[in-house]
């Protein structure tokens, strides 16, 4: 019997098939139970947003539930114990990326499940000399991270997070503006009553990337004969409180971010608002999913940096600390690092790169294609390509993929849709997928659909939240 014969029968063992594909929303046909076990998750989840609001801060969270679940750092083993991948490892990249695997009961050389988020988010970085006084006010110089519309971070509190790092080596780690005592800070904006020529420049041009300088402090040294006395009374007071110069700011991290924590949204409390949901909500979700996941494959998380700007640089999906770090493994399961190993692991894998999209909003629905794009509260999103106008700078996974990748969800009564970054010509965007594609391995894009993507709050349904842990927690266990 042919595949289309046998897919007939077993089509006709069914019963009469639903002919209609349609969207159907998770809260419409959970039971109570189940919607309860979404908000729960959903707490969990609004714990590590406030407590990971940097990728610095990501990693930290990961680590210490990594070790809470009894994983080890690859580093720590040593050449002694090595007899085989027996245990869960992780590895850090420079405190901004991490990278985490679980053994199964077939080895890495049959393939493995992996699965990549990024946990980088938009927002604003300090520049290499950040600090200056004018009109006896001292401000930082910022420079803006990934895409951004500007005018939304004017008038709006801003926390500090980041590390600066001593020319001897000494970390301090900077954390402003979330606790209850803290100060704030704030970039200025142009009242209304004056704004007549601001008002009539585009969007784009209304807020210059050059004036999104944030307000730091106001007290002068009191000594008249002081240049610059509210930039050396800031100094000073830097100086008593954290034992750093202006040059230190030459060796830092440093990063500012909306001020206040992550909020239910709605009478019903079905949504949350909250910063860096592009892209915690999948980094949570696939850590979660890999903790509490029974899989006969080997299964691989990693939490990437420098999404937001191309996965460029040494923290990035570009680089080969996620490929170095499989190599290990491979190198624990068989005492070799031979790159056929790892070319042959690769390619008998399958990979999700769990990443948000957005949801048609019914307020902008000239730029969207209302078939073929995403609706909050729907389920988990499958993109089979994201890129722009002509498929540019995208992976796309093949009619055979997809077909892996429904059949699970369905088997497992996930509740899934599929989505689009909107009208062809209107835009589009990237993801981490094309990258890991390079290595042969098939994937597809598969996250929450988001309200106010890239803004300061963005907002995402719970229901999806909770769709995409147990979509991410079906393909772990999916033969």
């Amino acid at each position: 019997m042919d595949k289309k014969e046998q897919s007939k029968k077993e089509q006709s063992k069914k019963g009469k098939p639903n002919l209609m594909f349609e969207k159907k929303f998770a809260f419409d046909i959970w039971d109570q139970a189940t919607i309860k076990k979404a908000f729960d998750f959903c707490e969990e989840y609004k714990g590590f947003l406030d407590a990971a609001k940097t990728e610095r801060k990501a990693v930290v969270f990961a680590e210490a539930a990594a070790k809470k679940a009894g994983f080890l750092s690859i580093e720590t083993i040593g050449e002694s114990e090595k007899r085989g991948f027996n245990k869960p490892v992780y590895s850090i990249n420079r405190g901004k990326a991490i990278v985490l695997a679980r053994p199964g009961s077939k080895k890495i050389s049959e393939g493995m499940r992996i699965a990549l988020a990024h946990i980088d988010s938009p927002r604003l970085d300090l520049k290499i000399i950040p600090l200056f006084e004018s009109e006896h006010i001292a401000f930082l110089k910022t420079h803006y991270y990934g895409g951004i519309k500007k005018y939304q971070w004017t008038a709006l509190p801003l926390a500090m997070y980041g590390t600066i790092v001593k020319q001897d080596g000494l970390k301090i780690e900077i954390s402003i503006g979330d606790k209850p005592q803290d100060p704030v800070f704030m970039i200025t904006d142009l009242l209304p009553h004056l704004s007549k020529a601001q008002l009539e420049r585009k969007m784009e041009e209304a807020v210059p990337g050059e004036t999104l300088n944030v307000v730091v402090a106001g007290m002068g040294t009191r000594k008249k004969d002081d240049k610059n006395p509210v930039k050396k009374n800031l100094l000073a007071l830097l100086n008593k409180e954290y034992g750093v110069t202006e040059e230190d700011f030459v060796s830092a991290d440093l990063e500012l971010v909306p001020q206040g924590f992550s909020r239910d949204l709605g009478f019903d409390r079905s949504m949350i608002a909250a910063y860096g949901q592009d892209d915690r909500v999948c980094a949570y979700g696939t850590l979660s999913a890999l903790f509490e996941s029974k899989s006969e494959y080997p299964l691989v998380v990693a939490l990437l940096d420098k999404e937001e700007i191309g996965s460029e640089g040494v923290t990035g999906a570009t680089s080969s600390f996620m490929a170095d770090f499989i190599s290990e493994l491979i190198y624990l399961e068989n005492g070799s690092h031979n790159e056929n190993y790892l070319r042959d692991a690769l390619t008998l894998s399958k990979a999700i790169s769990a990443d948000v999209t957005v949801a048609f909003d019914p307020d902008y629905t000239d730029v969207f294609d209302s078939g073929n794009t995403a609706r909050i509260g729907a389920g988990v999103v499958i993109e089979k390509h994201c890129g722009h106008h002509g498929k540019y700078d995208t992976s796309e996974a093949t009619a055979e993929y997809m077909a892996f990748i429904r059949k699970f969800l369905n088997q497992n009564k996930v509740n899934w849709q599929t989505g689009g970054m909107g009208k062809i010509d209107a835009g589009g965007g990237g993801t981490i997928a094309m990258f890991l594609a390079h290595y042969n391995v098939d994937v597809v894009d598969m996250g929450p659909a988001l309200f106010s993507m890239h803004a300061p709050f963005e907002i995402a349904s719970k229901a999806d939240i909770y769709s995409a842990y147990l979509a991410y927690k079906a393909f772990f266990e999916a033969k």
